[in-house]
């Protein structure tokens, strides 16, 4: 066989190996991206023209994400933002539309308190997206339940859906570091937070 032709062979030899470890370096990378979005990644792709240009999208917000200051709150903080929390719960039952919009207000403030830019309401979505990808859907649909209220537009069950959702995010920002959100009793045992509105208003009921 000429020696041309073992050339062609080596080199086409050399391109098929190349294509498969690019697919396999390209599944790689989906799957990470996969693992660590979650829902937020199937919401990207499904939204997107092309799972690369979803892929792309999700690289950036990583990179993004590395150059912001995210700091935990310190528990003083912590405290002070579930006190006022449960402040805000308390007002539902009266003021479910001015509750919903002081939430919303709350979430902005932890948010800004650990280093997360707040100007821009779809750039606070991507960048909490890379920290907490599970809820950052809640977040969209209780500001969007927000909105609706601003304008008139709700209603009281629209409302407890938006504190619910936003209290997903509200848990993970101020416990981040713990897989179920928890608060200290004054006697320093810890309980699960409790940020059900339905619960507050049984309570201030009674």
């Amino acid at each position: 066989m000429a020696a041309w032709v073992w050339v062609v062979v080596a080199i086409a030899i050399v391109a098929v190996v190349g294509v498969v470890a690019w697919q396999a370096l390209a599944r790689r990378r989906s799957g990470r991206l996969q693992e660590r979005f979650g829902p937020e990644y199937n919401r990207l792709v499904n939204a997107a023209d092309s799972r690369r240009d979803a892929e792309s999208e999700l690289h950036a917000r990583e990179e993004r994400r590395r150059r912001l200051d995210i700091r935990p709150l310190s528990e003083a903080s912590r405290d002070r933002y579930l006190r006022d929390w449960q402040t805000v719960q308390a007002e539902f039952v009266d003021d479910p539309r001015g509750a919903v919009a002081t939430a919303d207000s709350l979430i902005q403030s932890v948010m800004a308190e650990r280093g997360y830019p707040v100007e821009d309401f779809e750039q606070r979505t991507s960048d909490i997206s890379v920290d907490h990808p599970r809820v950052v859907e809640n977040y969209r649909e209780g500001h969007r339940l927000a909105q609706a209220s601003a304008n008139g537009d709700e209603s009281t069950e629209d409302l407890r859906q938006a504190m619910r959702h936003y209290r997903a995010l509200f848990d993970e920002l101020l416990e981040a570091d713990r897989d179920e959100p928890m608060a200290r009793d004054r006697d320093g045992h810890e309980r699960a937070i409790d940020v059900d509105p339905d619960r507050t208003a049984g309570r201030k009921a009674r």
